[in-house]
C-alpha cells in the first residue's frame, strides 16, 4: 500500500519574510506556557492547559518523539526582527496512507491581526504539499471560533463538514467544523 513518506531529520527550519519557523526547545518553555494557558488563545481550543514549566517541558519531549516518528511536526514562530516568540504552527495528525495532515496553529494575542499567522500557514502549506507530498490538509475547529474560520478561508480552505456535538469536553458536547484544502486548489491560489 502506498503512503506519504518523509523525514523530519534534520528538522526543517523555515524562513518567511518576517518569521523563522524553528524547532521548539526548553528555551521556549515560558513563552509556550504563556501561549498554551492564555484564556483568549485557548478559548476555542479544547485541550488541557499546562500549569507549570514542567508540563511544557513534557509537551516538548512528547512533540520531539512525534517529530522523530513523523507522527506530527510543530514549529515555533519567532519574529526575525526581534526574536520574539509569537506562536506555533504545525501538523498534529498525519494520515500518511491518505496523504492528508491536520493543521493546527495558535498565536499570542498581542500579535493578532498583522498577517503573521497567514504568513506562517502559507509556509507550512508549502512544506506539506511540496516537501511532505501531501494531497490535502484539514483543520478541525470549534465553529464558534470565527477568527480561525476567517484565516482558513483567506488561505483557500473550504468548510467541508459540520459535526454536531461530536466532541466531549469539560462536561459539554461541542460541535466541530472541518475545513480542507487540496494541493490542486492551493496551487491555483498560491
Amino acid at each position: 500500500m502506498m503512503s506519504a513518506s518523509f523525514s523530519f531529520d534534520p528538522f526543517p527550519q523555515i524562513e518567511t519574510e518576517r518569521l523563522m519557523l524553528c524547532r521548539m526547545n526548553k528555551d521556549h518553555a515560558l513563552d509556550l506556557l504563556r501561549l498554551r494557558s492564555d484564556d483568549q488563545v485557548m478559548q476555542y481550543i479544547e485541550r488541557p492547559r499546562p500549569t507549570s514549566v514542567e508540563d511544557v517541558h513534557q509537551w516538548i519531549e512528547d512533540m520531539d518523539l512525534r517529530i522523530a516518528t513523523t507522527e506530527s511536526i510543530a514549529w515555533g514562530m519567532v519574529q526575525k526582527s526581534d526574536s520574539k516568540f509569537v506562536g506555533t504552527v504545525g501538523y498534529w495528525r498525519m494520515k500518511k496512507e491518505h496523504f492528508r495532515a491536520e493543521l493546527g496553529y495558535m498565536m499570542l494575542p498581542e500579535f493578532w491581526g498583522n498577517g503573521l499567522m497567514s504568513e506562517a500557514i502559507k509556509a507550512a502549506l508549502d512544506f506539506a504539499f511540496f516537501k511532505m507530498g501531501m494531497h490535502s490538509i484539514e483543520a478541525d475547529i470549534n465553529p464558534e471560533n470565527l477568527a480561525s474560520a476567517r484565516i482558513l478561508e483567506r488561505n483557500g480552505f473550504t468548510r467541508e463538514a459540520f459535526f454536531r456535538e461530536n466532541f466531549y469536553w469539560n462536561g459539554k458536547f461541542l460541535n466541530s467544523a472541518i475545513y480542507s484544502l487540496l494541493k490542486s486548489e492551493y496551487q491555483k491560489v498560491k
